[in-house]
């Protein structure tokens, strides 16, 4: 079993919106309900493997208030009360606060040491918990402009790529966008990125293992609004569907949540975000795999789940 949360955000501020304005969102409270999750996943028995934190576990705001290296902290300190590994994506709140160089030395790195490829700085690796049983991690900010150096190779390729898409002046703004992912809040997966999830998969095939993957943003549009979905969401796609071993897809991003069964068989399941969610309730879950299905426990507004395969 493993715990699964997702869009923390914690920032010692006061309650505030979305940039919609509309959605409430509780920003010291998340902290407390971060406590609340690890107190509950400490109690499990048998005790958990580990914890996918899929990103954003600290807000934007706390880049203009200079409280990055604090909240950060906060949160770091609480996940580290769990007696088992955590496993961090990174998201674009995370940029937001931090670039992709500072993130390497921070607590939020859980990518092995000498994990391998993909090469240059792409977060992406993966790790197996159990027999026939594996997780990957992948970087969906792997194409972005968030978080590198504007004279960067990849950062020109990704603004390259977003301005042909998205005309508008903020591109923040899906407004009048015929493919409204295309916005600077998210990203995608190189071809190096892709190449490499591919041979994991090939592996994983050949040893008749089943895979969850992870990453901040979802793939597949049946979890997900229109806007939220990684850029080249078709790629990852693509790939997963052309092996046997993907069981199940875990996002966060969008914070309503999502769900779907799709075409080849495979799970997608977004979840809530923990910053929407009033302080009486919580937003994260406890999945526990069995050899045909996997069973999701969740907590507050993560809804009870059976994931058949």
């Amino acid at each position: 079993s493993f715990g699964v949360i997702a869009d923390i955000q914690y920032a010692d501020a006061e309650d505030g919106y979305d940039f919609g304005g509309y959605r409430r969102r509780y920003y010291r409270q998340s902290l407390n309900l971060l406590r609340d999750a690890v107190e509950a996943w400490a109690t499990e028995r048998p005790p958990l493997a580990f914890v996918l934190q899929l990103g954003d576990s600290i807000d934007g705001l706390n880049a203009r208030s200079g409280e990055a290296e604090g909240a950060l902290e906060q949160v770091l300190v609480v996940l580290g009360r769990l007696p088992v590994p955590v496993h961090h994506a990174w998201g674009n709140h995370e940029f937001y606060n931090f670039s992709r160089a500072r993130l390497v030395h921070t607590g939020l790195n859980s990518r092995p040491a000498g994990a391998g490829p993909p090469a240059g700085d792409c977060q992406a690796y993966h790790f197996s918990p159990a027999t026939r049983f594996r997780v990957v991690v992948l970087d969906a900010y792997d194409l972005s402009i968030l978080g590198r150096e504007p004279d960067s190779p990849r950062y020109r390729e990704s603004l390259r790529l977003l301005q042909e898409k998205n005309p508008n002046d903020n591109l923040n703004s899906p407004a009048g966008l015929e493919e409204p992912r295309f916005v600077e809040f998210n990203g995608g997966f190189s071809q190096a990125q892709l190449d490499w999830f591919n041979e994991v998969l090939k592996f994983s095939d050949e040893h008749q293992e089943k895979v969850v993957v992870m990453g901040h943003l979802p793939i597949h549009p049946d979890a997900s609004d229109r806007v939220c979905l990684a850029w080249n969401y078709e790629d990852a796609l693509s790939v997963i569907h052309s092996h046997q071993c993907v069981v199940c897809f875990l996002a966060g991003h969008l914070h309503d949540g999502g769900y779907c069964l799709d075409s080849h068989g495979v799970h997608h399941l977004t979840l809530e975000g923990v910053i929407e969610t009033p302080p009486e309730s919580n937003a994260f879950g406890t999945i526990y795999v069995y050899e045909d299905k996997m069973i999701l426990k969740g907590r507050g507004r993560i809804s009870e789940r059976v994931m058949h395969f």
